[in-house]
C-alpha cells in the first residue's frame, strides 16, 4: 500500500514543460506562470554543459549525442521538484518525442505546452533578442527537427501569435479544459 500511496502523490505533482523552437516565448510565458501558478521555474539553457553552449553559439545546432545528457539533467531536476512535493515549470525545445520520452520518465505528472508561430514571427523575436547565444540561423534546423505533440502525449498547442499575457491564458484554459 506504501508504494501505491507514494506514487499517487507523485502522480498529483504536475510539471509543466514548455516547449517549441527558439523565439517562440518559451522564457516570456515561463515567467507568467511562474508568477500566476506560485511554481518554482528553471530554464532548459541552464542545463547545458559549456560545449553545448559553445557550439550553438558557433553556429552548429547540436545532434543526439548533445542533448542526452543535457535532456536528463532537466529529468532529474523534474523528480527532485516532485519529491520535494512542487509543481513546477521548466522551458525546454523538446522538439522531438523521444527528447519528450526522456523528460517524461521524470516522476510526476508532466505536461507539455507547445508553444507554436509563423516563421517570419519566430525570425522577428529572435532578431530582437539580446544577450542569448541561439543564432537565427539555427531556426531552420530547429523547424525541420520538430515533431508536434501526437496525440496521445499529455499536453496542448499554443498558438503564440498575441502578447504574452494572452498565450497565458489560452495555456491555462487549454490546460484545464
Amino acid at each position: 500500500m506504501g508504494d501505491a500511496t507514494t506514487h499517487d502523490q507523485a502522480a498529483a505533482v504536475e510539471h509543466l514543460v514548455l516547449m517549441g523552437v527558439a523565439g517562440s516565448g518559451k522564457t516570456t510565458l515561463a515567467g507568467i506562470l511562474e508568477e500566476r501558478l506560485g511554481r518554482p521555474y528553471a530554464e532548459a539553457d541552464d542545463f547545458h554543459p559549456p560545449a553545448n553552449i559553445e557550439k550553438m553559439s558557433a553556429g552548429t545546432p547540436l545532434d543526439d549525442d548533445d542533448r542526452w545528457p543535457w535532456l536528463e539533467a532537466i529529468r532529474d531536476w523534474l523528480t527532485e521538484q516532485t519529491r520535494a512535493g512542487r509543481p513546477s515549470v521548466v522551458t525546454c525545445s523538446a522538439l522531438k518525442r523521444s527528447y519528450r520520452d526522456v523528460l517524461r520518465a521524470a516522476e510526476g505528472r508532466v505536461r507539455f505546452v507547445h508553444l507554436t508561430a509563423g516563421t517570419d514571427l519566430l525570425e522577428d523575436r529572435m532578431a530582437h533578442r539580446e544577450g542569448h547565444f541561439m543564432p537565427t540561423t539555427l531556426l531552420p534546423s530547429q523547424l525541420s527537427t520538430l515533431e508536434p505533440l501526437g496525440d496521445d502525449e499529455d499536453g496542448v498547442t499554443v498558438v503564440v501569435d498575441v502578447p504574452p499575457q494572452d498565450v497565458a491564458d489560452r495555456a491555462l484554459t487549454a490546460l484545464h479544459t
